[in-house]
């Protein structure tokens, strides 16, 4: 007799790659759902969304909320490929094999971990085993060539934006197999970075393929019951929306154009009182994402019409800008830097733009940005309350800007959220034509007043 006769008959050992037939899924499944709170369980249910965001709260319940994800979209993708990602290789470790292992043996579901070369699970399930890929976002380019149903992004407002931005499509690229194909991202909001862009803008919101899931800290049952009270103690209340609310808000030192107001900025002038103004053009040269705002100047005030986003390159954008001129004389205000690079191997960007019969009035160099923001503060309004700039309201990525461009703890202004370039487009524009030190000073001067 051996010490294996004492012990129960079962599936106690399984070979590797061998199914869990006897693994009731539709009782697993009511019983997953059934453990979580209304927030988690919209979350978990929604399949039909192909870009799926989940706005939440500390403690609200969003690591529990992703595990029980992955475990319904593996049961609904039986025999293929998901993977969930964190912001760095070591919260994969610390945050989510640890969550996820727990989730599976709490609910007795078999498994298989491989921790080399890269960590993943395997779901012994009736269909087949199903593999979840383990992977970070600093490594985002290691999915790249393989065919996965689904995808869950966790804390992904903490991923560089520009990381993040240049992954994400690439990411929705794979989802070329299983039943259910989507990806899911869940995160506690961050300022206006991602997460917003992706689910919280006006454009986001009327897109029919997102949809976004907010939950609150209370909302979560099992919190400490002190858990909110010290949280309310510690934070200020901007800090607390986005903490304890999941809302979007502004979580840095300040806004860059403060003086920016929709009520008072925003309005239609009829087309009649501008259709013979030469079109005066902002430029920020980007390889891939130029962006232009496009207005005319009334006596000593400036009035937006027009916006020109992601332009290719600098061709692109200068036959946009003819398009939209449609005769007109044109005055372009590009960032200076220009006449040194391009995106053409033969011509700088601003002769490229002088090729088009575009005025160019840019200046020898950029001036400092501090000059240029308060050059755009003061036609917002200055001491004397005037207010000299108007936009139309279809310029929303201008709006946009404005409303959410905020400063770094380092005091200048933030270029990692992606709302610097219509507004440095806008800056080189104003400072050239209003700044009491170079407006209509002619190009060739360079003064500066002090």
């Amino acid at each position: 007799m051996t010490i294996l006769s004492h012990i129960e008959k079962g599936s106690i050992l399984r070979r590797v790659g061998e199914s869990d037939s006897t693994l009731d899924v539709k009782a697993l499944v009511a019983q997953i759902k059934q453990d979580l709170h209304p927030g988690q369980l919209a979350f978990v249910e929604d399949e039909n969304t192909e870009i799926l965001g989940l706005s939440a709260g500390y403690g609200a319940g969003k690591t529990r909320a992703l595990a029980a994800k992955s475990c319904l979209l593996a049961i609904a993708n039986q025999g293929f490929l998901g993977c969930v990602m964190e912001p760095t290789g070591p919260l994969v470790r610390d945050i989510w094999m640890n969550d996820f292992e727990s989730f599976l043996e709490s609910y007795e579901i078999p498994y298989t971990f491989r921790a080399s070369p890269l960590p993943d699970y395997t779901l012994h399930l009736p269909g087949g085993d199903t593999k979840i890929l383990c992977r970070s976002f600093e490594s985002w380019s290691r999915i790249i060539g393989l065919n996965l149903a689904w995808v869950l992004a966790d804390e992904i407002d903490t991923v560089t934006p520009s990381i993040a931005q240049k992954a994400f499509p690439k990411i929705l690229g794979r989802l070329r197999a299983g039943n259910v194909r989507q990806f899911a991202a869940a995160s506690t909001p961050e300022g206006f970075r991602w997460m917003w862009n992706t689910f919280g803008t006006e454009e986001a919101q009327q897109r029919p393929d997102r949809k976004l899931i907010r939950m609150r800290s209370a909302d979560n049952p099992h919190l400490p019951p002190d858990f909110i009270e010290r949280l309310e103690a510690n934070y200020d209340p901007s800090l607390l929306k986005a903490y304890l609310e999941g809302q979007f808000c502004n979580l840095t030192t300040g806004q860059v154009y403060d003086r920016f107001d929709r009520a008072k900025h925003v309005s239609v002038l009829p087309e009649k009182e501008y259709e013979n103004e030469p079109l005066r053009v902002g430029i920020d040269f980007n390889i891939g994402n130029m962006s232009a705002v496009i207005g005319v100047r009334l006596n000593n005030s400036l009035y937006l019409i027009d916006e020109i986003k992601s332009a290719h390159d600098t061709d692109a954008m200068a036959q946009e800008i003819q398009r939209r001129a449609d005769g007109r004389q044109v005055y372009v205000y590009p960032d200076a830097s220009g006449g040194n690079r391009s995106t053409n191997a033969s011509r700088t960007d601003i002769q490229i733009l002088e090729s088009y019969g575009f005025s160019n009035q840019s200046p020898r160099a950029n001036p400092p940005v501090r000059d240029r923001v308060a050059s755009v503060q003061a036609l917002l309004e200055n001491g004397k309350a005037e207010v000299r700039l108007q936009v139309a309201p279809w310029c929303k990525r201008t709006i946009e800007c404005l409303e959410l461009q905020s400063y770094t703890e380092a005091g200048d202004p933030d270029k990692d959220a992606g709302y610097d370039h219509m507004n440095d487009a806008l800056g080189y524009l104003v400072y050239r034509d209003f700044s009491m030190i170079h407006a209509r000073a002619g190009r060739g001067t360079g003064i500066r007043l002090y």
